[in-house]
Parts: structure tokens; C-alpha cells; sequence
């Protein structure tokens, strides 16, 4: 397709070229931008009366507008400064520029907000400043690794200047002259445009750093009437649809709104996809864009906040960990959803986040909290279809006991591009408001000079996205895929099972091809009984092989160790290293076991609640205690413990074991209750075709849970032993003890 904008048909010489037929008139609607050639069009000029008429009486969009003023203020005092770019990320003019943009975004605002000329004047002598700078730009002196920017050191930067520069622009392209109207239109915002929109390596990408690119130039061309940057934008450079706004849209979200490359990217990507189509509704509103593939953009902003655990987002991928529902990019995410879809829900988030736009749709937001219409977000267990069209794996995300209540996270997803990690099958959980079960993120301190200017560290590389570094399955010491994300991107986990009720929950996923002849298939269940305190979460990890292999199976836990219930060798004298590549030169080794098939037991204290471990493997297993931080001259790793299961010299074995909160230690009335874990034992079972685990639980209860090797099969399935047999159908069932049935899986 190659529709031209509506607001297009203005005249033919603006746009230095032909009108557009007459069948393709804008509606009444979009009338009113078309009335001049420089009126703003991604807010208009009547709403902006209306923001200016009403803002004041909504105390959340009123604050935002002054802090809007002091900062902007504040720089009008100091003066303009546009440096000649030449630091790295973190350094003064990498700053400088940032603040440079947030402050034409805001001063263009503010003057329509206000009526105050010197906002307006501020504003365009900014842009003036970047008019003389811009056009003698090349490459930036410290651009490494990717297409360097020219103000920044990555383009993906120089986009970012330039989708928020465009909304400041807009709000003020209608105070210039025409001579410095036509000096910023042509030496910055065209002049940028053309450099995004030429360099199709970046800009014809299917990534975030292209959703950010297109955006930048598709804002641009709205805001100078230009068709051409329109088009490109939407279509790709080429204008054929092979690239391009809406092709991302399409490719890089599946239909439940989970975004490839994990939620970190999906918070940092949002703003683009976000803000973009927000001006093509406003400009193009018969595009029907937040309606495409079934309003994927906007399932895409809940599918971001069931993304999330106390307010911050799940650490897939290269994330990093501080980053959640309080980011600008999700303020703007939450506004303009709200606008779309009136869902009260969205209100409670932004309640939470403290800010809104100096948008209409930030007003939307601030005058519906004023009237108290904000309801609950419901965090509830969710999968999220990966892919494009819902067939490359999940995300399972299971919860009970509300939002700061437990929630395992099963990572079942595909690989995520670039920025996935080499974790099939890995999980996470939280309990209590706490990371219990962690994931490393990314090694990464953002915009710090002092770390490589903020950019990933080599440790990123050596350890974060290695599979040592996660909680999933290692085999002879190698990461998935080999550590090549080529490899890994075409090959995604097959989903199995999720199933929900009252007092369990249930998911199951499948790997094949992350190892040459292994596959491995995990179950997780989070279930609650009366005779324990909270919810735990069961795990049960088969793998086969066509050859004998070491397996290890790592748990990245957060707390202070209580009690190590196995016995071990404690390396005193000297502090040994895991091994010498892929992740495992960073883990050193404090303590190690013997084999045995016996289960064992490890229990921390974190933030006043017990966890205790209870595992085992149906090959012998040595376990290995360790920390991360090894071979790290320039501190870049944070030290973090680590639990290995590692079972040598096997083709097959199956791992299993058990996650219990329980208790509470309160160092403020030195009490301690509940400190001794409430399971007693953990046993496996073997059947034909199935195995069961069963708790028992102190008491006297006993707790099973029965999972076929396929869940996502039916059929009859036995499994006996200690004196007991279970039999059901599907794919898994919960036994309690004095009771017969249980809850059938399908």
C-alpha cells in the first residue's frame, strides 16, 4: 500500500509536488491542520487551547507542566549550548544534546501552554544552533560497533533527538519567519531525515533501533507536509512495504502484544510505536493503526505491565534490573492507551507513575485520576505467545497472592535478536516484593562514563548472556546455540502446557536443537496448600541425549545463606574457578559435595522470609555452591551466589525439586517463626511415560504431582512406588492426600 496523509492536500508547491487525487480528501476531521502550511499537527491547535484552558484544574497534569517550567527555565538562564559532539555515552556532550532535545520537546509545550513568546524563542534559537552545527557533521569521533550517529555515538540516539525535537518543533513552526523556518526545516529536520532514512542498514532493520529511526523521520514528514518522509517511514526506504513502521508492527510483536526482544526493549521500543502511531491516528486517522492485527499496539502496553513484579520489569535479555512502569517511555504508553481504550485499569499504573504527557492525552489521564476513575490493574497469570503469529514459544507468567504476592516466570520465548540471552527454559521468582530467583540482566551500567561510557560491557558477552549465568540447563559446559544468536533465532522452546486454577498452576516447555542430539523439557507449577505458608514452586527438568555429556543445572538465588543441608568441602585455603570459557571463568567455588542421588536442601534469608531448596536428580549429582566475580580486573560484576546441580557422565537424567517460602525474621522485635521448612521430604517417581513428585508435608499431609513426558498429550497414565500408585489422564494431575481426584491437565 502507499497511502499519502491527508494533510498532504495542502498545496501542491509546499509539497514540491502533485496534488493528490480528490478521492483521496482528508475527512472534515483532519480539515482543520490542513488550514496552513505550518499549524501544528501531532497536537493541534485547538488542542492546545483546550490543554492551556483546562490543565490547571488537574493537580497531576499541573505539576508536570511545572516541572516542565523549572527545568526549562533553568537552561534559558544558563544559555544555549550546542556542543561539537565528542564524548561517548555519560559524557558532556552526549548530555548536553539530550538535554538539548527534552528541552525543545518542552519549551514548545510550554509556549502553548502559556502563550509566553520566550519559550517559543528559546526553542528556535536551539534549533537555530543545531541549523549552523548539523550540516558539517560526520561521523561521530566515538562511534564503535554499530552505524554511528552524528550528534551521538549511535544512531539509534540521533533518532531519539529527533522524534522528540519534531514535537517541540511542531508546537512552534507557526512563530518563525520564514527564512528561519526554512533554516531549521532544511539543515536540521530535513537534513536528519535524510540521514536516518539513508542509511537502510539501520533504517530498514526489523528492530528497535529502526522502530525509533522510522518514527524520528515519519514525525518529521507530518510536521513539514512532506509525503516522501511519510512513506518511507511507514513503507520502508525503498516505499515498497518491505520495511518499514507498519512491517514492524506486524513482525516484531506477536497477537498477544509480547514484543521479541523482552520486556526491557518492549518498554524502550514502546515510545516510538507508541508516540508514531499516535501522530498517524491524529494525521491519518481512516489508517485505523491502533486497530491493526487486532490492536496489537495497545495490547502490547498491558502485555508490558503483566510484564512486571513490584513495579519493576521482568529482566529478560539485556535488561537492566532498575528499569520499570516509572519510565517515561511507559508514560507515554499508559496516556496515549488510555485515550484509545478508556480502560480505568491503565489509571492505577499512572497513578503510580507520578507524570503524564503535556499531551491531550496526558489530560485525558490527569482528569480522570482527579475524578478518582482509576481501578486495579489485575495482575493474573498470563502466557504470552512469542512470534509473529503466536508460534514461536512464551512467556508463562504464573501469580498467586496479588501483585507483591509469588509470581514464577517461565522464559519460553524465542532468542530476541541480538539482545536475547542463551537461557531456553530459564525461570524466575519473586516473592514478597523480592527477586528470589533472579536473572543477571545485562552487564551494563547505562551512561556512566566511568563504565565504557555506558555502553555493554565485555562482560555483557562473557557472562550475562552466557547459560551458566542463568537458571536453565548447561550441557558439557557450552551455551545454548554456541553462544550465536543466528543460530538460536530460527529455533524457539515449544510450549506444552498452562493450566490454571484455584490452587495450582501449571506450565511446560520443550527444547530442541539449543544442543546437537539433546532435548530437555521443564514443568513448573506454583501451588498452594493449607498445611504450607505460601504458594511453592515445584520444577521438574528432563533431558536426553543421543551420548553422554556433563549436565549442569544452575540456581541464581538473592539472600543470605542459612543453611547448607548437605555435606560439603568448603574451599578455604584457596578460592577455585568453575572452568575457563563461556561464563564459567566468571564463578568461583566456595563449596562442592560429593554424588548421590540423595535430595538435598540449601536455605537463605532475604528481606525477613525463609526459602528453602529442596532438589535432586535421578542420576547422582554433586552440588556446587558458588559466587560470580571471578577473572573480573575492573569490577564490573556484581557478586551474586549461585546453587550448581551437576550430574557427570550420563545421556539422561531428569532434575527436580522444590522452592518453599516460609517463616519470617523480624530484626526490629528479634523474633523468628517458621524458620524450619514445613515440607519434609521430596521424592520422584518413575512411571512408563510419566513421573511424579510428592511432598510430603509436616503433619502428616502429602502433596503429589503426576506430569506425563508429553503434557500437551493425552491418554492414561500410571506411576507407583513407596507403597502408592497414581493413575489419571492428560497430561498432569494433582494428588492430595485422603482424596482420589485431582486436577486434570490438558
Amino acid at each position: 500500500m502507499n497511502h499519502a496523509p491527508p494533510l498532504m492536500l495542502l498545496l501542491a508547491a509546499t509539497l514540491g509536488g502533485a496534488a493528490l487525487p480528490a478521492a483521496q480528501a482528508a475527512p472534515a476531521a483532519r480539515q482543520a491542520p490542513a488550514a496552513s502550511a505550518t499549524a501544528p499537527v501531532l497536537v493541534t491547535a485547538a488542542q492546545w487551547t483546550q490543554m492551556r484552558a483546562e490543565g490547571a484544574r488537574s493537580p497531576l497534569f499541573a505539576k508536570e507542566q511545572q516541572r516542565a517550567e523549572q527545568r526549562v527555565r533553568a537552561m534559558m538562564k544558563a544559555g544555549i549550548d550546542v556542543p561539537v559532539p565528542k564524548d561517548k555515552g555519560g559524557g558532556y556532550t552526549h548530555e548536553q544534546h539530550k538535554r538539548n532535545y527534552q528541552a525543545i520537546q518542552a519549551a514548545g509545550a510550554l509556549y502553548r501552554l502559556t502563550g509566553d513568546k520566550a519559550y517559543a524563542t528559546f526553542a528556535r534559537d536551539l534549533l537555530l544552533g543545531y541549523a549552523k552545527l548539523y550540516p558539517g557533521l560526520g561521523a561521530h569521533p566515538q562511534g564503535r560497533g554499530q552505524i554511528p550517529g552524528r550528534l551521538f555515538w549511535q544512531t539509534l540516539n540521533d533518532s531519539v533527538w529527533l522524534v522528540s525535537a519534531a514535537q517541540g518543533y511542531d508546537a512552534i513552526r507557526d512563530t518563525l519567519s520564514d527564512a528561519d523556518r526554512k533554516t531549521i526545516d532544511d539543515n536540521v529536520f530535513r537534513a536528519m531525515a535524510d540521514f536516518l532514512s539513508g542509511t537502510p542498514e539501520n533504517f530498514d532493520k526489523i528492530h528497535n533501533h529502526a522502530t525509533w529511526a522510522v518514527a524520528a523521520v515519519g514525525m518529521t514528514g507530518y510536521v513539514l507536509r512532506d509525503t516522501n518522509y511519510v512513506d518511507k517511514a511507514l513503507q520502508g526506504s525503498k516505499r515498497d512495504g518491505s520495511a518499514g513502521f507498519l512491517k514492524q508492527v506486524d513482525q516484531l510483536f506477536s497477537p498477544d502484544g509480547y514484543y521479541e526482544e523482552g520486556p526491557y526493549y518492549q518498554r524502550y521500543a514502546l515510545a516510538p510505536f507508541i508516540l508514531f502511531a499516535n501522530a498517524i491516528e491524529r494525521n491519518e486517522p481512516q489508517r485505523g493503526i491502533f486497530k491493526r492485527r487486532d490492536g496489537v499496539l495497545l495490547k502490547a502496553v498491558d502485555a508490558l505491565v503483566q510484564s512486571s513484579y513490584g513495579g519493576y520489569f521482568f529482566p529478560i535479555n539485556d535488561a537492566i534490573l532498575d528499569k520499570g512502569l516509572d519510565t517515561e517511555e511507559l508514560v507515554a504508553g499508559i496516556d496515549i492507551a488510555y485515550a484509545q481504550t478508556g480502560d480505568a485499569r491503565l489509571l492505577s499504573v499512572a497513578k503510580t507513575q507520578k507524570r503524564v504527557l503535556l499531551s491531550p492525552e496526558g489530560l485525558q489521564v490527569a482528569q480522570a485520576l482527579a475524578e478518582n476513575k482509576a481501578k486495579p490493574f489485575a495482575f493474573v497469570p498470563t502466557l504470552l505467545r512469542d512470534g509473529p503469529d503466536g508460534t514461536e514459544g512464551a512467556l508463562a507468567i504464573l501469580r498467586m497472592g496479588g501483585e507483591n504476592g509469588q509470581a514464577l516466570v517461565m522464559k519460553n520465548t524465542k532468542q530476541g535478536m541480538g539482545h536475547g540471552h542463551f537461557d531456553k527454559l530459564n525461570w524466575l521468582f519473586y516473592d514478597n516484593g523480592q527477586r528470589v530467583v533472579t536473572d543477571y540482566g545485562a552487564a551494563r551500567f547505562l551512561n556512566i562514563e566511568a563504565k565504557a561510557g555506558g555502553i555493554y560491557l565485555p562482560e555483557n558477552s562473557s557472562w550475562a548472556r552466557q547459560t551458566i549465568a542463568h537458571n536453565t540447563l548447561v550441557v558439557n559446559e557450552q551455551s545454548h546455540f554456541g553462544g550465536d544468536w543466528k543460530k538460536g533465532q530460527p529455533l524457539a522452546p515449544t510450549p506444552l502446557l498452562f493450566a490454571v486454577s484455584d490452587d495450582t498452576q501449571i506450565a511446560s516447555a520443550r527444547m530442541e536443537g539449543a544442543y546437537d542430539g539433546v532435548s530437555f523439557t521443564r514443568t513448573q507449577a506454583l501451588l498452594s496448600h493449607p498445611s504450607l505458608g505460601e504458594p511453592v514452586v515445584l520444577d521438574l527438568l528432563r533431558v536426553t541425549g543421543s551420548k553422554a555429556a556433563r549436565y549442569d543445572l544452575p540456581l541464581h538465588f538473592n539472600g543470605h545463606i542459612m543453611d547448607v543441608g548437605f555435606k560439603s568441602q568448603s574451599a578455604l585455603a584457596a578460592r577455585p574457578v568453575l572452568g575457563k570459557a563461556n561464563g564459567y571463568q566468571h564463578v568461583w567455588i566456595d563449596a562442592a559435595s560429593e554424588p548421590t542421588r540423595d535430595a538435598r536442601s540449601l536455605t537463605w534469608l532475604l528481606d525477613g522470609r525463609f526459602y528453602t531448596y529442596r532438589f535432586a536428580s535421578t542420576a547422582p549429582s554433586r552440588a556446587l555452591i558458588g559466587e560470580s566475580g571471578a577473572n573480573d580486573p575492573s569490577f564490573n560484576l556484581r557478586r551474586e551466589p549461585m546453587l550448581l546441580q551437576r550430574v557427570d557422565g550420563q545421556a539422561a537424567t531428569t532434575f527436580y525439586g522444590v522452592l518453599e517460602p516460609h517463616g519470617q525474621y523480624d530484626g526490629t522485635a528479634e523474633t523468628v517463626r517458621g524458620a524450619n521448612s514445613r515440607i519434609d521430604r521430596l521424592t520422584h517417581y518413575r512411571g512408563k511415560d510419566a513421573d511424579v513428585l510428592v511432598l510430603d508435608l509436616a503433619g502428616g499431609k502429602q502433596l503429589a504431582v503426576g506430569i506425563a513426558d508429553d503434557p500437551a498429550k493425552g491418554g492414561s497414565h500410571e506411576v507407583s512406588g513407596g507403597g502408592h500408585s497414581w493413575r489419571w489422564d492428560g497430561g498432569w494431575k494433582r494428588f492430595d492426600t485422603g482424596t482420589r481426584t485431582g486436577k486434570d491437565g490438558k
